[in-house]
């Protein structure tokens, strides 16, 4: 007998994966944990039945969350990463030796035990000397703390669940009043393609917009995620992406990527003519 995990993308559209094995499943108070491995994919990380992370294309996401905001500043020490509990977003950073001090508040604690013990590619790094966890709300914490942040990457899930709270106007307004003077904020937008994912993404820009004084949105190629074509958003303060970024001080660096380049991170900024119209016109 096969085994598939079918992703409900939509009401119209599934998205499936012969699996091998379904190695662990697991409940929250937060929400279903799953992983399976695959011939094709690898093992993967589901949570309420939704793809987060595979084993063959989690570089991907990674990379472009990370890379395109340390190239535009490479001089970054103090991040702050928001949700990432698979731990890819912080081995990205811990790659970087000069970054001082790397906070990940994660809500579901056994995200992360999961990882650590079926994902050791995302979750390798999450006990570097740099790092500090935090089992709490996000929301809070940013709210909270008296922490001021170079970077803050916002990992969240959609919203739905433990990461709805992580798209409003007030959690990114908190984002903005802990960010230091050339802080930046990084946040998963969601994807332009299917009506209710493109719904959120625009609401996302549109708060951002009216607090940071530069925000754009970017995109990158998920083979996994629902259309594949997915975006993040970049904020900051005083700092533009394409006529700030310092990529002679980054390719000093001597940092191997797989996905991200330079000349990627300004392609990526060139979104398609229906998705600059639909953020134009939010």
């Amino acid at each position: 007998m096969e085994l598939w995990y079918t992703e409900q993308q939509t009401d119209e559209v599934r998205f499936s994966i012969k699996v091998k094995q379904h190695l662990y499943t697991g409940k929250s108070e937060f929400q279903d944990v799953d992983v399976f491995e695959s011939e094709e994919f690898g093992k993967f990380l589901t949570l309420d039945g939704l793809m987060m992370v595979t084993e063959k294309d989690e570089f991907i996401y990674h990379d472009m969350i990370t890379h395109v905001a340390m190239a535009t500043n490479p001089s970054i020490k103090k991040v702050l990463v928001i949700g990432g509990g698979d731990g890819g977003t912080v081995r990205e950073l811990t790659r970087y030796s000069h970054i001082e001090k790397i906070d990940m508040v994660e809500i579901d604690k056994l995200v992360v035990d999961v990882s650590r013990e079926y994902l050791p590619i995302t979750a390798s790094k999450l006990d570097d000397p740099r790092v500090s966890l935090y089992f709490e709300d996000g929301i809070r914490f940013v709210a909270d703390t008296k922490e001021v942040y170079d970077l803050i990457l916002v990992d969240s899930t959609d919203p739905i669940g433990p990461g709805e709270g992580l798209f409003t106007t007030e959690f990114y307004q908190n984002c903005f009043n802990i960010l230091s003077d050339n802080g930046i904020l990084v946040n998963q937008s969601e994807s332009p393609y299917y009506d209710q994912f493109s719904h959120e993404m625009k609401r996302a820009h549109k708060k951002i917009k009216n607090i940071f004084p530069i925000s754009k949105v970017y995109q990158f190629h998920m083979p996994t995620y629902p259309s594949g074509h997915w975006l993040f958003g970049f904020a900051s303060k005083k700092l533009d992406p394409i006529k700030d970024v310092d990529f002679d001080k980054w390719n000093a660096l001597g940092i191997k990527t797989k996905y991200y380049n330079p000349q990627l991170h300004v392609g990526c900024f060139a979104l398609p003519s229906y998705v600059q119209e639909m953020l134009d016109n939010e």
